[in-house]
């Protein structure tokens, strides 16, 4: 059971220039996605990083969303939120399966994106994992963004070449 489980988080990382970052949720369980907001914002205000918030139907929705800011914004990085509750059809499936595809193939393309995504069996498990005071799945995603922002800072500028000495 994960509960039982201990886990290394990372600590949070420090920034020299502004952040901005982007929440996109899918408030289709409103209750549950408004947990998952607040604990993205805690950890962002913790960065002091400067948030936006857009709502999109549903989580389908979300990869396209910050496909569109990212080719027409100007944000850091991105945080993914929603839910999705098995239900009596496949559609769980693919939603679950279409919209964490989409996200990791952004983040391979180079956006700084942290899934917070729940796919849950039931409402109990979204509630615990929402709970910006209990596994604060939010805040995981925020602190994902973040990382990768970090890193893509750390790294930008540098290039490889291709395979000529200057």
């Amino acid at each position: 059971m994960a509960t039982a489980e201990t886990h290394h988080t990372l600590p949070l990382p420090g920034f020299d220039k502004p952040v901005k970052l982007l929440i996109v949720v899918a408030p289709y369980y409103k209750d549950i996605t408004d947990n998952l907001v607040a604990g993205a914002r805690a950890v962002a205000a913790a960065c002091a990083a400067e948030v936006d918030l857009v709502e999109v139907p549903g989580a389908l929705e979300v990869p396209s969303a910050i496909a569109m800011a990212e080719r027409l914004a100007d944000y850091d990085g991105y945080v993914a939120l929603g839910c999705v509750i098995r239900g009596e059809t496949t559609h769980y499936d693919t939603v679950c399966n279409d919209s964490s595809r989409a996200l990791s193939l952004l983040g391979l393309q180079g956006a700084c994106i942290g899934n917070g995504i729940l796919t849950v069996e039931n409402r109990a498990q979204a509630e615990v994992r929402a709970d910006p005071q209990g596994q604060n799945k939010g805040g995981g995603a925020a602190a994902a963004a973040l990382h990768l922002i970090a890193l893509s800072r750390k790294w930008a500028g540098k290039s490889k070449g291709i395979g000529f000495r200057a």
